[in-house]
C-alpha cells in the first residue's frame, strides 16, 4: 500500500476521533510539538525504524516529543492504537497528515516570511494585512526568519504559494538570462 496513504488514513481517522471528544485543537498542538520534535532531533526517525527498541519505549518517546503528557488519555489511546497496529514508525507521517487536515478543515494557513534583515513593526504590520487580505476568510500561522544571503527584499510562502522578490533571486534570473543569450 501507498506510504502516503496509510498515514493519512490514521491521520483522518485520528482527526475524526479528537472532533468528538472536542480536543482536535489540543492535538494540533501536540502534533505540531511532535512534528517539530523529529526536525531538531533526526535521529528520531531512526529509533522509531528500529526494530530492537520496544515499542514501550517508543511510546514514551513520542509521548515526550509531543509533550503530551501521561495523562492525556486521547494522545495515549492513538499511540496504543499505533502500538497495536505496528504503525510507530509513521508517526511523523501521520502527525504532518493529522496537521494538514486540521489546517484545511479550520482554514489555517502557514505563513513564512524571510528578509535579508530584520523587519521594523511597522513595515512586519503591513506584511501581515497584506498577507490576511490576500488569503481572505482564514487565519495564518505567520513566522518570521532573517536570512542575510538574500542580499536584500523578501520571500513570502504561503501554504503552497512563493512570493521571491529577493536581490539574490533577481540576480539568480539576470544570470540565468543572460546565459540563455
Amino acid at each position: 500500500m501507498n506510504e502516503g496513504l496509510i498515514p493519512r488514513r490514521y491521520a483522518k481517522a485520528f482527526y475524526g476521533f479528537a472532533m468528538e471528544r472536542g480536543e482536535s485543537e489540543k492535538m494540533y498542538g501536540l502534533m505540531k510539538n511532535l512534528v517539530g520534535s523529529f526536525s531538531e532531533a533526526e535521529s528520531l526517525q531512526t529509533i522509531m525504524s528500529n526494530p530492537f527498541i520496544s515499542a514501550a519505549d517508543k511510546v514514551e518517546l513520542l509521548t515526550t516529543a509531543a509533550n503530551a503528557g501521561k495523562e492525556n488519555g486521547t494522545f495515549a489511546g492513538f499511540m496504543s492504537l499505533l502500538t497495536e497496529n505496528k504503525r510507530l514508525g509513521l508517526a511523523r507521517a501521520i502527525a504532518l497528515a493529522y496537521i494538514d487536515i486540521y489546517r484545511k478543515a479550520n482554514r489555517i494557513y502557514p505563513v513564512e516570511v524571510v528578509t535579508a534583515s530584520p523587519l521594523d513593526t511597522e513595515d512586519e504590520t503591513r506584511l501581515k494585512a497584506v498577507v490576511l487580505s490576500h488569503i481572505g476568510c482564514g487565519t495564518m500561522e505567520y513566522t518570521h526568519r532573517v536570512d542575510p544571503s538574500l542580499i536584500g527584499g523578501f520571500a513570502i510562502s504561503i501554504g503552497s504559494e512563493r512570493l521571491d522578490a529577493t536581490i539574490s533571486n533577481e540576480l539568480k534570473q539576470l544570470r540565468l538570462k543572460l546565459l540563455s543569450n
